[in-house]
């Protein structure tokens, strides 16, 4: 969760650079699907066991949308090369800290 939560803060400190056009449409998008994630992962801790693999997935399809989200954003240039790097180290280690909770579960 805390993973996720820095994630947010800082593309929120990102958000503020984006091009005015891409602020509303991709920047509120990426923004959405971050919380959903993080209100999965709180979901997924308060959740009784058979229930938690459904969620852990649900937010892991997320975290794959938002990957693909941000990559775009690299691609039109909404988004600068250095800031793509952070966000997708960060969206790498949230990846594999679901993926180890995934497996545990299984």
């Amino acid at each position: 969760m805390h993973r996720v939560y820095e994630l947010y803060k800082l593309f929120y400190q990102y958000e503020q650079h984006l091009p005015q056009k891409d602020r509303y449409c991709i920047g509120q998008k990426c923004e959405k699907i971050i919380l959903d994630i993080l209100e999965l992962i709180i979901g997924t801790i308060q959740s009784p066991k058979n229930r938690k693999l459904e969620l852990l997935n649900e937010a892991s399809i997320k975290l794959n949308i938002l990957r693909i989200i941000i990559r775009l954003s690299k691609d039109i240039k909404a988004l600068d090369f250095k800031k793509y790097i952070t966000l997708q180290e960060n969206i790498n280690e949230i990846g594999r800290m679901l993926g180890g909770w995934i497996k545990s579960l299984k």
